[in-house]
């Protein structure tokens, strides 16, 4: 174990042990001390290959022996050039144009920061205000947090933080129509468009969303038009509308975009986490060229200088796991262990306290509640999602807490993620681990 103070690593967590972690195979990882630790989650939605691919770390190697850097403002690169058409041919929709940086954060505000410029080079300076969904998680980086929906997280950063409008995210489980017809206006899409009008569509660069629920909403799934009417809604008042597929993209939810199944384009979109399997750090925003096309004209270049952007190591990475993506059909058998997956979960509602399990392909969220019948959540002192997953751990088991997402304080979530190459005795000892970590509420 190691844990502060007595360790020189300023860790993530300072209040807890953590087991030291020296080896993963495939769908596990391995401590100093030997025991095994089943990864249900990916780390944070991130190992979706599995651990110990050699193909990956081969061509990292490679890569790095061959050109480790270059900055790029003064060179092109290779893997650079490989992984945007990979990626182009795999977009929806125009997406053809692809920005590389090192993290999910960056990618938003790399977005968000395109939106206003393209904008303002169309002499339309007034555009200034971002909408996004509540709740809702873009990032850490200030102007990503600004658009997270997330309280909790912004306590200590409000006055540093832009304003932003919210929408309210759709979650059939805690919406007032349950999911059902008619739609209320926050399932429906209207809450955007009374919104939008409510701060005027001429003050409005962007609206941000996750097309799939991420953690904040616990692999909440919209209503199957939910995003039609929210490219229509956009399209009508010349809003720019950005799809954060950083979680729930590059096949995690059973098609390599999360938006495919709902047949909407966007106008830019962020990816990361997934795009290599977590070998190395990435995330791209992919834009269309008739975006590009306005700031090459003006500024001549997208105002967000990153030193480590389009790395040739990091892009090499993503050429090597998106080859072994398509090579063992990973995305389809994504969507076919989804089924087994989410059939197996349904043994946990033998637990009183799990009010709903949701989710698309090997992304799942599980609610916790104090009584299912009137889906009343727990008391944010009981701490339950973290109780859950810390009793998983012991267990063995890696999953994934998330609290606050009713009414930006209470609300209990375990999150489920795991690699696609699980098999399904994985997926049995997964449900039987977790089975044992819900005994204790």
């Amino acid at each position: 174990m190691r844990q502060y103070p007595d360790s020189p690593v300023f860790y993530r967590t300072l209040a807890r042990p953590l087991p030291l972690a020296v080896r993963g195979e495939g769908c596990w990882i391995y401590d100093d001390g030997g025991k095994a630790y089943l990864d249900a989650v990916g780390g944070a939605f991130v190992a979706s290959l599995g651990h110990g691919v050699g193909e990956i770390a081969d061509a990292i190697a490679a890569q790095a022996r061959r050109l480790a850097y270059v900055n790029g403002t003064q060179f092109a690169n290779q893997p650079a050039e490989q992984l945007a058409a990979e990626l182009a041919r795999r977009a929806p929709g125009d997406l053809e144009l692809a920005y590389f940086l090192g993290s999910g954060s960056e990618a938003v505000e790399a977005a968000l920061k395109l939106a206003r410029q393209y904008w303002v080079e169309q002499g339309k300076a007034a555009k200034t205000k971002v909408l996004s969904l509540t709740p809702g998680y873009h990032g850490n980086t200030l102007l990503a947090l600004s658009v997270s929906g997330r309280p909790r997280y912004q306590t200590y950063f409000h006055q540093w933080l832009v304003a932003v409008p919210r929408v309210p995210a759709p979650c059939d489980y805690w919406c007032e129509c349950r999911g059902g017809d008619p739609p209320c206006e926050v399932c429906s899409g209207d809450a955007l468009e009374r919104i939008l009008r409510e701060e005027g569509p001429e003050s409005v660069a962007a609206f941000i969303a996750e097309p799939v629920g991420g953690s904040s909403t616990g692999a909440a799934l919209p209503r199957p038009e939910y995003w039609k009417r929210i490219r229509e809604i956009c399209d009508r008042h010349r809003v720019l509308w950005i799809a954060d597929e950083i979680l729930a993209g590059a096949g995690r939810t059973g098609t390599w975009s999360a938006l495919e199944p709902y047949g909407a384009v966007p106008d830019l979109m962020t990816l990361g986490k997934g795009i290599t399997g977590g070998y190395v750090p990435l995330s791209v925003l992919l834009a269309p060229r008739r975006i590009a096309d306005v700031l090459a004209r003006g500024e001549g270049s997208l105002l967000h200088a990153q030193t480590f952007s389009h790395h040739p190591v990091a892009c090499a990475a993503g050429v090597a796991a998106l080859a072994y993506l398509d090579h063992l059909g990973l995305v389809e058998r994504c969507a076919r262990m989804g089924e087994v997956l989410h059939r197996k979960l349904q043994a946990l509602r033998e637990f009183p306290q799990v009010g709903d399990i949701r989710g698309r392909g090997l992304l799942a969220g599980i609610e916790l509640v104090t009584d299912r019948s009137e889906r009343r959540p727990f008391a944010r002192s009981e701490k339950v999602a973290e109780r859950v997953a810390a009793a998983a751990m012991d267990h063995g088991l890696v999953v994934w807490p998330n609290t606050g997402h009713v009414n930006g304080t209470d609300g209990d979530l375990i999150l489920l993620a795991p690699p696609f190459i699980i098999e399904e005795p994985e997926i049995d000892e997964l449900v039987t681990l977790l089975s044992r970590s819900l005994v204790m509420l």
